[in-house]
């Protein structure tokens, strides 16, 4: 019993608080909307694919040993992509005011597990830079390669492109006003119960049984004066109607 009338408190709770609720979710989405799609510069990515692949040799086809040794230099590969002797020349041949260390800020190099794909990615304002910056990277690291480690096993397999009317992949405005809704809703709902719970003030017989430990025996019922008045009227024009009927 003492459950259901708390599950019936809450509803009640929530019931009374719906307007408060439904503006902070609203404030929250209005908010999100205009950061997600006025206030946050749009990020590109484009993406190159190395092909991480046996040496060159007269040796015409794979074996097991080639592939795992393939597979173990892709780690290696993956740091000195992202290392500044390959980023200091992607700069100088880019021509763009951007450092090593900017542009490793902008890289993120990844490989499948047993893959000897690795995916190049860069991420900028502008789609054509991202992938200019993938590709000379892509490139400059296919030719730094043979030097660094005397080794040509390294293939482009596709250069980025940059795609007509291509979409940022962030902001996501429609999952950050998702987000923001919810959390809207969250906090409006914790507000709600904090104001129930910072009200003390005394509004019906519960609340009087709650403060005195005692049962309510009568409760006096709020009168309107008007209607009060209307219904004096009538009962003074009803007993002068009678009073007439019976003088006449």
């Amino acid at each position: 019993m003492e459950e259901t009338i708390s599950l019936k408190e809450l509803f009640q709770t929530l019931k009374k608080r719906m307007s408060l609720i439904f503006a902070f979710a609203a404030i929250a989405v209005i908010i999100s909307g205009i950061v997600s799609y006025f206030m946050i510069t749009p990020i590109y990515q484009a993406t190159t694919q190395i092909l991480v692949n046996q040496e060159k040799t007269d040796q015409t086809s794979y074996n097991a040993g080639d592939v795992q040794t393939n597979l173990q230099l892709i780690n290696t590969y993956n740091e000195i992509i992202k290392s500044p002797v390959i980023l200091e020349k992607v700069a100088q041949k880019l021509d763009v005011d951007l450092t090593a260390g900017q542009l490793n800020g902008k890289i993120t190099v990844q490989s499948q597990n047993n893959s000897q794909v690795v995916n190049l990615s860069v991420q900028d304002p502008s789609p054509q830079l991202a992938a200019d910056i993938a590709n000379t990277t892509a490139e400059t690291f296919q030719v730094e390669i043979v030097n660094l480690m005397n080794i040509d096993n390294v293939n482009i397999i596709s250069p980025a492109k940059v795609a007509e009317n291509q979409s940022p992949i962030k902001p996501q405005p429609l999952l950050n006003i998702a987000i923001a809704l919810v959390v809207g809703l969250m906090a409006g709902v914790g507000i709600a119960f904090l104001l129930e719970y910072l009200d003390n003030t005394i509004k019906n017989e519960q609340d009087v049984e709650k403060a005195l430990g005692l049962p309510v025996l009568g409760a006096i019922t709020t009168i309107d004066s008007s209607q009060s008045q209307r219904n004096s009227d009538r009962v003074r024009q009803h007993g002068k109607v009678r009073g007439e009927t019976f003088g006449s």
